[in-house]
């Protein structure tokens, strides 16, 4: 029963949170390599995208507040979180071990601009 609820909770953050497999992989590239800055040259070479799309990638990540930006030298990186990492620690075992369903979950999902817009109607706190 502890497994099904991991994966729920693991489904649930990759509909709520994650657009592409670009950007699954770029969120755990990062907080597997804490505390290590990335820029989006070096994320670009390790995802084999351009480096265009990968900052858009990690922009994306930063604004939903999974990653951080540091002003002084541009990279991005993703800092200790005590409620955060034992859900990417469960993310990150369930993509090791289960890919092709967690790519289908992604590729399943409604299109990015569908999903912008729903997400600019979601309640936050301030």
């Amino acid at each position: 029963m502890a497994n099904q609820d991991s994966n729920s909770a693991v489904d649930r953050f990759l509909v709520e949170q994650i657009d592409s497999v670009p950007h699954l992989e770029a969120l755990l590239l990062i907080w597997n390599s804490r505390p290590k800055k990335w820029s989006q040259k070096e994320m670009a070479g390790a995802l084999y995208v351009d480096p265009e799309f990968a900052d858009r990638v990690l922009q994306q990540l930063a604004q939903r507040g999974l990653i951080e930006h540091s002003a002084d030298n541009g990279g991005y990186y993703c800092e200790a979180n005590s409620t955060r990492d034992p859900l990417l620690q469960k993310l990150d075992e369930a993509y090791r071990h289960d890919l092709v369903r967690i790519s289908r979950l992604i590729h399943s999902k409604a299109s990015v601009a569908v999903q912008d817009f729903a997400r600019a109607f979601r309640f936050k706190k301030d």
